[in-house]
């Protein structure tokens, strides 16, 4: 089969595009074949070394949608249509950049959808990510909104998700290039605030704020929550996994709440139910860019370039 083989560490140049053996199938996993999948921040991250687990050479990947092709479980029928997420698929073992993935049953979620290849490949990372952490964030009509990194992939799919529902709602998008803004305001934002070197050029506050960047600004995040109001750390996009010297006392304001949502707690019932949604409330899901498999490099290279919009998708 085709696949994208990373031999070492390093820059979109080590995205090697190549044939490698099927995978064959074995107890307790089954057999996907890759109809399209997501290109992601942390596949960015791993590929360029900086996620200690992960062993070289590996196919990196961490979500796709197909169809099953081949298992050794009851409740997975040949020819159903199938998403996976997560997991330690594309970490400890091979993932999505390929035309067949081998993945352990428990981690094959089938679901129903008439969406498109290359509109489902935009959900399941990225929408499920934003769609779990707008319930966390308990969003009421009135509520007004930051997108703390609002031309991400995550935050294009909150923003598309709650205008859906809720036309009306205000929604602030964060970005740390004005010459982004306009193109925000034409995704759907009501307004933008700049983000300079990890500080909220804004007096403002909100009653929700669907943080991002992560543990690299959530201090300043909590300097812009209303009382009553909840911060959802959900993204590491700042490059930082943990806080230093925080201080839940000093760092959380009286009256504010922080919690936060993990794309690895994953079960069918859920997609489905976000997949739900979706048809319900008519929401966009088009990615913004779609390249082939033979393409993951030059997806790498749009994504690091700071000037994507929303979705990175490659479809089979």
């Amino acid at each position: 089969m085709k696949a994208v083989v990373v031999r070492h560490a390093g820059g979109p140049e080590v995205l090697e595009y190549t044939d490698v053996k099927t995978p064959k199938v074995r107890p307790g996993w089954s057999l996907v074949q890759v109809k399209g999948f997501g290109i992601n921040h942390s596949e960015i991250f791993t590929r360029e070394g900086q996620s200690p687990s992960v062993k070289f050479p590996r196919i990196l990947g961490i979500e796709c949608v197909g169809v099953v092709f081949e298992s050794t479980s009851d409740d997975l029928k040949v020819g159903q249509k199938v998403i996976s997420i997560m997991g330690e698929m594309g970490r400890a073992f091979n993932g999505s950049y390929a035309e067949y993935v081998l993945l352990p049953n428990e981690q094959i979620y089938p679901v129903e959808t008439k969406l498109a290849w290359k509109d489902l490949a935009a959900v399941p990372e990225t929408f499920y990510t934003a769609f779990g952490s707008l319930k966390y964030l308990n969003v009421a009509k009135d509520d007004s909104i930051l997108i703390r990194s609002g031309a991400s992939g995550v935050g294009v799919s909150a923003l598309r998700l709650l205008k859906a529902k809720y036309p009306e709602i205000k929604v602030t998008g964060s970005v740390r290039k004005m010459s982004k803004a306009e193109t925000l305001f034409d995704n759907g934002y009501d307004a933008v605030v700049e983000d300079q070197k990890g500080k909220l050029i804004t007096s403002k506050k909100f009653d929700k704020i669907l943080e991002l960047v992560g543990p690299a600004t959530l201090k300043d995040s909590f300097k812009h929550v209303l009382n009553g109001g909840i911060v959802c750390s959900t993204g590491e996009l700042g490059g930082q996994w943990n806080m230093d010297g925080f201080e839940p006392i000093g760092d959380i304001p009286n009256g504010t709440y922080l919690t936060s949502f993990s794309s690895g707690e994953v079960d069918a019932q859920k997609l489905n139910e976000m997949l739900t949604y979706i048809e319900k409330y008519h929401v966009p899901v088009a990615p913004t860019k779609v390249y082939s498999l033979s393409q993951v490099k030059e997806a790498h290279e749009y994504l690091e370039s700071g000037h994507n919009i929303g979705k990175v998708v490659v479809v089979l």
